[in-house]
């Protein structure tokens, strides 16, 4: 990069003055948004190509109005696309405009997962085993092939054709390893007579089984609390984005908010004062 970023901002504010004639207050709002930015953005240098990730300063604005944050990641766009006018080669991450769904996912609590695990047969455990470890689509699991497991990764192939490699824990690898052994698939991990089970199948499949313990489950919340466990227990949003198959990270960012959600459901069912009448 040619100059510091904060003499980029300088001279932004000092263009935006003199040559676009905006006003103090106008100055002020577009300062106080990129200076904030600076100092929670993350820069990357590669080959020539500056990438700037704006993926922590969401976080931080995270619980802000919509409408607010709207006009603060417009801010820091104007000001990439300045610096792309003085000749540098700027790339931004995170910048897209999502809407996040009024219900959030809900993930399925660790002890429920392991109860049913517990009662489940072995080609029903691999299943929920790949899901919850793997976090994969139900799409995703239903075109799985044994040509893309080995003993250590999984190649996945998702949305529009990208692929993507997943980390096989060392006991989902050994479960896989005894159940092809005991059921020989050809060509997909799941497949009854040569022919890949169908979503549909693998969906009711999960169903039947956590209804044996007594809640509703379906696959894709499998896929939401595996995102989630990662990121309660401090795993990168880019890495957890990554392992998702998400074209943004703007998409993982829903997952963050999901978290700051169960976070404060926890301490109001821990703390003894959120429960004591006697409190309020």
């Amino acid at each position: 990069m040619k100059k510091p970023l904060n003499v980029y901002r300088i001279d932004f504010l000092d263009y935006l003055h003199r040559f676009r004639g905006y006003s103090d207050l106008t100055l002020k709002t577009y300062d106080e948004a990129v200076s904030e930015a600076l100092r929670y953005i993350e820069v990357e240098e590669n080959g020539g190509l500056n990438i700037l990730n704006l993926m922590p300063y969401r976080l931080h604005i995270s619980s802000l109005k919509s409408k607010t944050i709207a006009k603060k990641i417009s801010a820091v766009r104007s000001f990439a696309e300045y610096m792309k006018e003085q000749g540098e080669n700027i790339r931004l991450l995170a910048d897209e405009s999502i809407k996040v769904p009024k219900t959030l996912p809900k993930p399925i609590p660790h002890e429920y997962i392991k109860e049913a695990l517990g009662v489940a047969d072995l080609r029903e455990k691999v299943v929920v085993i790949l899901l919850y470890t793997l976090g994969l689509r139900i799409s995703e699991l239903s075109a799985l092939k044994l040509e893309d497991i080995t003993k250590e990764w999984v190649r996945v192939r998702g949305k529009g054709g990208k692929v993507r490699d997943i980390p096989l824990m060392a006991s989902s690898s050994e479960l896989v390893a005894f159940y092809r052994r005991e059921f020989g698939p050809k060509q997909f991990l799941f497949e009854k007579d040569g022919v890949g089970l169908s979503e549909n199948s693998l969906r009711y499949m999960v169903t039947k089984l956590f209804k044996k313990v007594g809640i509703k489950v379906t696959p894709h919340q499998l896929r939401h609390s595996y995102a989630t466990v990662l990121l309660n227990n401090n795993a990168r949003i880019a890495d957890v984005s990554e392992l998702l198959g998400h074209a943004s990270m703007a998409t993982t960012q829903i997952y963050t908010k999901l978290s700051s959600t169960l976070k404060m459901e926890n301490y109001q069912n821990a703390h003894p004062l959120c429960r004591d009448d006697d409190a309020k």
